[in-house]
């Protein structure tokens, strides 16, 4: 299994936190002691030169008794935990606040070179070999009367430096750990937020893989994790409905084509072995010539959605007048409703009503709903197909006093093969088809179409089209 993403961040937190801690340690140390030279060369050097300015030092330096010099400089060096040293013209230690050394008996500093020392104002050393260990010193000539009469030289020790940089450097390890520590908090924000709930978007997915699309992801968090899971959870559910909507629509479909092919396979042998004798054979071909004109009906229909599926963002929008349409597609029924007795009414807003749709697609609509309200129409009645103008939209409107559509059946209409009669043996012709189609060609035109029914009164559809300008 690969390593997950939590561990991942994990490994990388605390790598970072190893790599910064070493990183302080190292460079912090090597900044704070370049920093506590520079601060603490500057404060001995001017200390240095005010020794070197001061008359006292300039005019006794050649004199044997430097005992008073000696004693102020005492308390100097301990201020500054620094050894200071008074040096002549010779490279001779004359005077020292740590050494009892006197110009009767000097001690000599072996290569002593000012000159060497350049712009440099001190030097961490040893100074010339005197010293065991590290120093940092600082010299400053003593000048009188245009000439250089010695040096005065302070030595500060480096373990005195080094301690202060370890206690400054403990300061900045704490408030590394601290702060380290502190930030540990965003990596559990990070687990709570994002990393469990990823967790469980990741099984709802795996769950979803495996065919079980009713799991639900327990996430409910307002940011873009729930946002995600929320996402999922919709998916699964239209996917859910799509597998139940395809199973139910396979067994529509099987029942439909099953019922009329088992109708005309039992006559035609029926026919074929002299069951059914020559004489009434007729009578036996009426009923397959109509289950087969029920089968063309059905196939057609599923073809009409097939072609609404695929071809429903390529639709041949153009101008035309609905008017005109109206009164082709109402004599296509001429024969059915003088044989019913029924009276199509049209009641056209103006002579000319010009709408912008796909004709042929709403040549089909028309057909359907006029078929439907035929079919449910008893005899002697009429229907009214109307157009009206409001905002720009025109409404057509197909009205039958037929036997309406029961309440509870109402928001089902729209389904694929459903019918009102649930035996199917009310309508046979009837493919439960038609106002699925009706409701698909509308959709396609980002228009509507609502029904208004009352059971035993009559139904009425209403739909709209985009007016041409």
């Amino acid at each position: 299994m690969r390593r997950p993403l939590y561990i991942k961040f994990l490994i990388g937190y605390i790598a970072i936190g190893i790599f910064s801690f070493f990183l302080v340690t190292a460079a912090g140390s090597y900044l704070v002691e370049k920093h506590l030279e520079r601060s603490i060369s500057e404060d001995l050097y001017r200390e240095a030169h005010n020794i070197a300015s001061d008359d006292m030092v300039k005019y006794n330096i050649s004199s044997t008794n430097l005992e008073t010099i000696r004693q102020n400089l005492n308390t100097v060096a301990t201020y500054q935990q620094a050894a200071i040293w008074i040096i002549n013209s010779k490279g001779q230690i004359i005077m020292s606040t740590r050494r009892d050394i006197s110009p009767t008996s000097p001690v000599t500093i072996n290569n002593f070179d000012p000159a060497a020392w350049g712009s440099n104002y001190y030097q961490v050393g040893d100074f010339y070999g005197y010293f065991p260990d590290k120093r940092l010193s600082v010299i400053a000539p003593i000048t009188a009367q245009m000439s250089t009469k010695g040096y005065v030289a302070l030595h500060y020790q480096m373990k005195n430096l080094y301690q202060n940089r370890s206690s400054i450097l403990l300061i900045m390890q704490i408030i590394f750990a601290v702060m380290y520590g502190t930030t540990f908090v965003i990596l559990l924000i990070y687990r709570t937020y994002v990393h469990l709930p990823l967790k469980q978007i990741i099984k709802g997915a795996s769950e979803y893989a495996g065919g079980n699309l009713s799991y639900k992801i327990p996430v409910t968090s307002e940011d873009e994790m729930g946002y995600l899971a929320n996402t999922l959870n919709y998916m699964s559910d239209e996917l859910n409905k799509n597998g139940e909507y395809q199973r139910k629509f396979i067994s529509n479909v099987s029942h439909d084509f099953r019922s009329p092919l088992t109708s005309i396979k039992g006559f035609v042998e029926a026919m074929l072995d002299g069951t059914i004798p020559p004489e009434m054979q007729e009578k036996y071909l009426k009923i397959i010539a109509f289950e087969s004109e029920r089968l063309e009906k059905l196939t057609r229909s599923l073809l009409t959605l097939n072609d609404l599926d695929v071809k429903k963002r390529m639709m041949n929008i153009k101008k035309f007048d609905i008017n005109e349409t109206i009164k082709t597609t109402a004599a296509v029924f001429e024969g059915v409703c003088t044989e019913k007795k029924i009276l199509l009414e049209l009641i056209l807003s103006g002579k000319e009503l010009f709408v912008q749709a796909d004709m042929e697609q709403i040549q089909q609509v028309l057909y359907n709903l006029l078929d439907n309200a035929i079919k449910f129409s008893g005899n002697n009645s009429s229907i009214i197909l109307e157009t009206t103008e409001k905002n720009g939209k025109v409404f057509v409107s197909v009205k039958d006093h037929g036997s309406g559509i029961p309440k509870d059946s109402l928001p089902k209409i729209w389904d694929r093969f459903y019918k009102i009669d649930a035996s199917r043996g009310k309508d046979r012709k009837g493919t439960g088809l038609g106002l699925s189609i009706v409701k698909e060609i509308i959709n396609a035109h980002n228009q509507h179409i609502n029904v208004i029914s009352t059971e035993g009164v009559g139904t009425e559809f209403i739909f709209t089209l985009e007016k041409a300008k």
